[in-house]
């Protein structure tokens, strides 16, 4: 069995990048600093005109929490409305209630107007007040995948609740694991958790040709920022992460 490398791509050429890597998957998203909101229709569409591998826009209309009003509900309605008009293979979407639970009723909701794209419940999974619980509820609405870190900053953190999840999932909806994920763990991780699927935006910053620079002046208000580098997944990174990946799962089965 392959193993599955979903990669996280914020643009168009990321996402060609990661195709030309041989991964399996795109979750197309924007501003990775936020962690991930819904590219606009222009990269969805191009997207899938570049694209023969699967495609996942994320549905996501802001940064921040993960609890939406009615106005932002009607958002993710349209946006999925039209991944499925432009043919994408699915939309990875998380909603949760105020204190800390699935929104099923919501959630549900969303899987049906996807319907018959797949749906992965993102990280708002690792928000959640009790992640066995949770994922029984995400098993519930009818999503196909949960993208975790195991509640943790990272998946190597997060390991033994990732093998725990996996474990009682018991092949009723795929845990991909995501955060940190690179190169150098990836062998090492798939040994910990057992788990098939794996999630990285593969990225490195590329310099950015402008000679003037204003250092007078942050666009994002946000120190720190680099507003002269682009981050941009890597070809080479997406080809050497599944290749240890598959090597290292095979290994792993062999062993049990």
């Amino acid at each position: 069995m392959p193993v599955v490398l979903e990669i996280c791509a914020n643009s168009l050429a990321s996402a060609i990048a990661a195709q030309q890597g041989g991964a399996q998957r795109v979750e197309l998203c924007d501003n990775l600093l936020e962690g991930g909101t819904t590219p606009s229709y222009a990269t969805i569409a191009m997207a899938r005109e570049q694209l023969h591998i699967e495609l996942y826009p994320i549905i996501r209309p802001r940064g921040g929490d993960f609890l939406y009003d009615d106005l932002e509900f009607a958002l993710m309605q349209k946006d999925i409305a039209l991944c499925k008009q432009l043919g994408c293979n699915g939309v990875v979407i998380g909603l949760l209630t105020a204190d800390g639970q699935v929104d099923k009723v919501r959630t549900k909701q969303l899987v049906s107007l996807a319907w018959p794209m797949g749906v992965t419940f993102h990280r708002a999974f690792d928000m959640t007040v009790n992640p066995i619980q949770a994922m029984e509820d995400i098993i519930d609405t009818g999503c196909e995948r949960i993208l975790t870190s195991g509640q943790r900053n990272t998946a190597t953190e997060g390991a033994p609740l990732l093998a725990t999840l996996v474990q009682q999932a018991a092949g009723r909806i795929i845990i991909m694991v995501g955060s940190g994920v690179r190169s150098h763990n990836i062998a090492s991780l798939v040994t910990a958790t057992g788990a098939n699927e794996y999630h990285t935006t593969a990225k490195a910053y590329v310099e950015s040709r402008m000679v003037y620079r204003n250092p007078q002046v942050s666009m994002g208000g946000i120190p720190g920022v680099p507003e002269y580098g682009i981050a941009i997944t890597q070809a080479s990174e997406v080809k050497k992460i599944r290749t240890e990946a598959q090597q290292a799962w095979e290994a792993w089965k062999a062993s049990q």
